[in-house]
Parts: C-alpha cells; structure tokens; sequence
C-alpha cells in the first residue's frame, strides 16, 4: 500500500468521483457496528466523498443513470479466489481490463469501467451476464440490476463504493494486485489513475462476436465488419471439480495439469500460483500423505507455462476421478491434441511423489 493511503486531496476526490459515478442526487451507506443499510436522499458532494474515504460514513454508488453506467460490477460473495479471477480472464479474452476489489465483508466485486460518456447499461449487463455464464456463475449479482430508470425504478441498486477509509487499514475494499491476488495493490490511487476504459464500439465488437442480442426495446448495435468469433472461454469439469474440492492423490500431477489448464484460459503465472495455493488448501492426501507444498506449486506450475503443453491430461491417475462423461475433451474432440503432449512428453513426476509422502 502506497505510504499514506488516507491523506486526500482534491485531487483523489475527483479522480474517485470519475470512476464512481452515478446519481448524484441520492446515494446508498451503512452503519458499521450495526450492519443497516439505508438511503440517502441528498446530493453527492465531494463532503460526502471525503467522509467515505477518510472512514467517517461510508458511500454507496447507484450506477445506472437513466439507461447508461460509467461502470458495472460482478458481486462475488465467496472468498474463494478462483470465480473472480476466472472472470477477470474470461474479460480479457476479449479485450476487455477488469479489476478486482476485495469487498467490504466477504468475497470480491469484479469491475469493469467506461468512457467518460457511458455506455448503455443494456450493453454492459448482457456481456457481464455472458461472461458469467461462460466460467459457469450466472448467479451472481451485477451491479447496475436494471437496464434502465422508469417510473417502476426511481433509482435502482446501490453498490458500495471501494476505499472506504474505515476498511482500507484492514484490506478490504481495496483493489487486489494483479501479480499477486491475495494482496492489496500496493498504490490504490495510482490504479485508478491508469484504469483502461471501454468504449461502447469495443463493447460492441464483443457482443457481435458472440451473437448476443439485446433486450427488445434497447438500441441496436451498429452494423460492422464481422469479426471472427474467439473460443469461449472456460475450465474443463475435471480442472473446475479439482479446484472446488482438492484431490486425495497425485497431488504434483494434478497441479501441472491445472496449471496447463490456467494457462489456456490467460491467466498469468502469478495469479496461478495464487489459485492453486488456495486449491493446496482444499487438498485432503490420503493416510499420512502431506499436502504438496508451495515450493511444488511454484516447480510444477512454472514448468507447465513455458512448455507448449495443452492438453487436459485426461489420461493422467490424477485426472480421470474428475472427469465429466459429458466432457467434449473426454469424448475425444481433442485426441490430436492429446497425442501431441504424449509426444513432447509431461515433466518427470513420479505418480507416487513426494509430494504425497510424509
């Protein structure tokens, strides 16, 4: 964290209003020994900024201001690291910067950001929604829940803000650092300085990509030059089983395949190692057997990124407990593939490691 996160300055005021901003007419807070939550009916002012920062009375944003946001955000209720990361990687395959803020009580808040102008609320939610169906969590909460203000949504839902200064101290609602995930950035302002905005042509592109539709009612996308669909993105269901629930055995061959796995969906080598520190944890070896270590993690994972590894492993002891019958991977749609890695050869992990070993 930077050397006085707490000392503000017209400054930050402006910069923390330019990211977070919505009515300005009303806001959402908290009480913080009670829990309450409750509505504000006055003016955003930069007095009501300085309070949340500095910790006094924190500051809920309703993002949606008639049909458009200037942001939109994924509410992940569990601490478990992997869901928010895994849509942050999901974001970036198609260009898409999102950061992850650890929230107030428990789990992250996923957010992406746009142009000065916004765009239409409609837009941002419908790609949010894909994006969490492809890594398998439409259930979560987005933030703004409506696609537009009517006379049957005054003011929609408020999310509280991040940097609430009550909180900061403790490492919550704070933005983590993308090279290392369980931590805090070590400069929250200067993040917020170099935020990647998305503009609405951008989002655009990706909606036609992916053949989305808008809601009826809602403008229509521009007609543009097609452009050629990516692969969505995902986790087999063996690498998604292994992850929620750990393995009993082969503990190094299950990392190495996760790993290859985290790399095929983008995410960086770092925030790997911090998903499968988490997944070490859920391990449960059978008898006397130890939980791979982290000095394991680091060999295993770093050896399956700088190889031209890819396939699933669905051959491995370590893998086949987990497999899926429905599996696309399973029933052969990747054997080329398969027989690739087979050929180029995995490290040398012995199936009995000592990983697995006392």
């Amino acid at each position: 964290m930077e050397r006085n996160p707490l000392k503000m300055t017209p400054e930050k005021i402006r910069l923390f209003r330019e990211c977070f901003a919505g009515l300005t007419h009303v806001y959402g807070t908290y009480d913080v020994r009670t829990g309450r939550v409750r509505q504000v009916k006055e003016p955003v002012t930069d007095r009501v900024i300085l309070a949340h920062l500095q910790g006094a009375q924190s500051y809920g944003v309703y993002l949606l201001v008639k049909d458009r946001t200037r942001a939109i955000a994924a509410d992940f209720d569990s601490d478990d690291l992997w869901a928010p990361m895994e849509f942050v990687a999901a974001a970036r395959n198609y260009n898409l910067p999102a950061y992850l803020e650890r929230s107030k009580a428990k789990g992250y808040h996923g957010w992406i950001f746009f142009e000065e102008s916004g765009i239409l609320a409609a837009k941002a939610r419908l790609i949010v929604r894909h994006l969490l169906d492809e890594i398998e969590h439409p259930d979560t909460e987005v933030f703004p829940k409506q696609d537009a203000l009517d006379p049957n949504v005054t003011y929609g839902n408020f999310i509280n803000a991040p940097l609430f200064g009550a909180l900061v101290p403790q490492g919550r609602t704070v933005f983590v650092d993308p090279r290392e995930p369980t931590k805090p950035h070590p400069d929250q302002w200067d993040l917020l300085r170099n935020i990647e905005r998305v503009t609405e042509p951008h989002l655009d592109e990706a909606i036609q990509v992916n053949a989305l539709e808008l809601p009826a009612g809602r403008s229509a996308i521009p007609a543009s030059t097609p452009s050629r669909a990516r692969h969505s993105f995902g986790l087999p269901p063996c690498a998604r089983t292994m992850l929620a629930h750990g393995v009993t055995a082969n503990q190094r061959v299950a990392c190495f395949r996760l790993a290859v796995n985290l790399k095929k969906v983008g995410l960086p080598l770092n925030s790997a190692l911090a998903v499968l520190a988490e997944w070490a944890d859920r391990n449960e070896p059978a008898g006397d057997r130890r939980v791979i270590t982290a000095a394991e993690i680091v060999e295993q994972a770093t050896c399956a990124y700088a190889g031209p590894y890819r396939s699933c492993g669905c051959e491995d002891p370590a893998v086949t407990p987990h497999c899926d019958p429905s599996c696309p991977v399973r029933n052969g749609r990747r054997r080329g593939q398969a027989s690739r890695d087979r050929r180029l050869g995995p490290p040398q992990i012995n199936q009995q490691s000592e990983s697995d070993r006392k």
